[in-house]
């Protein structure tokens, strides 16, 4: 997603450069698409950034069931050996 990104925003900036424009206007339109694209990969980040951090907790999440679940058995099984 990110190389779609950066490709659409460099294909951007090549057909700004090579407009036939004035410099002052090309210079705008430059710093119009810079932005555009600096936004658009902020969002996206932010959302790669949010997913991951959703998945971390529910690994960690998973886990602490799992430990617990591991835990309790093995006090089950002490239980029973000390009575047996």
């Amino acid at each position: 997603m990110l190389g779609f990104i950066a490709g659409a925003a460099a294909g951007a900036l090549a057909g700004v450069l090579f407009a036939p424009e004035k410099g002052s206007k090309t210079r705008k339109g430059i710093s119009k698409k810079v932005k555009s694209a600096s936004k658009d990969i902020l969002e996206n980040l932010n959302e790669q950034v949010d997913k991951l951090k959703e998945q971390v907790n529910d690994a960690v999440k998973d886990m602490r069931e799992k430990t617990k679940e591991a835990e309790e058995k093995v006090k089950e099984k002490i239980k029973k050996e000390a009575t047996a």
